[in-house]
């Protein structure tokens, strides 16, 4: 069984963040993106306080939580969308709950009342993950964008919308 250690993403992660990152991409059951973005490009969309990674016994990062901000608008600034990415290596080892538990109390502590997600409704870890940390079901975007690379490269796809709206935030 793997230990894990959750703390805040630093530069030095960013190759194994990325590496990662790059997995779930190729995978194809994580994100609509086709290539990972620059350290600068990652760091410049991310909110600084609200990224994570997990860490293995020998500080090898086995999986990172990140957030952006949903619009500039002052209106959403409490509103984020965050992603999970787990390793291949760790997955099913209970990376992912720890790393969206501790996403969860790092967002509730900015200030933060909706987290979202879009998830590909085949990706039934990560909503089962999403629901048992008080995700709901906000509904399914159908044929929402195609996929340009993995497995279902150039299929349409779906996407479900999930929020998980804080207990302590925006509550008034």
């Amino acid at each position: 069984m793997l230990v894990i250690t959750v703390r805040p993403l630093a530069p030095a992660d960013w190759p194994e963040v990325e590496a990662i990152y790059a997995q779930g991409i190729e995978d194809g059951e994580a994100t609509f993106e086709v290539a990972t973005p620059t350290w600068e490009a990652f760091d410049a969309g991310k909110v600084r306080n609200l990224r994570l990674v997990a860490v293995d016994e020998a500080d090898a990062v086995v999986g990172w939580a990140a957030a952006s901000p949903v619009s500039s608008r002052p209106a959403y600034r409490g509103v984020v969308e965050h992603s999970v990415y787990v390793a291949r290596s760790a997955r099913g080892e209970g990376v992912g709950r720890l790393l969206l538990e501790a996403f969860i109390a790092e967002a509730d502590e900015a200030g933060v009342w909706t987290v979202q997600s879009s998830v590909f409704p085949e990706n039934a870890a990560s909503l089962r993950l999403h629901q048992s940390a008080g995700f709901r079901v906000i509904g399914r975007r159908e044929r929402i964008a195609r996929s340009g690379v993995g497995p279902h490269a150039g299929r349409w796809r779906d996407t479900v919308l999930i929020e998980r709206r804080s207990i302590r935030n925006g509550i008034d």
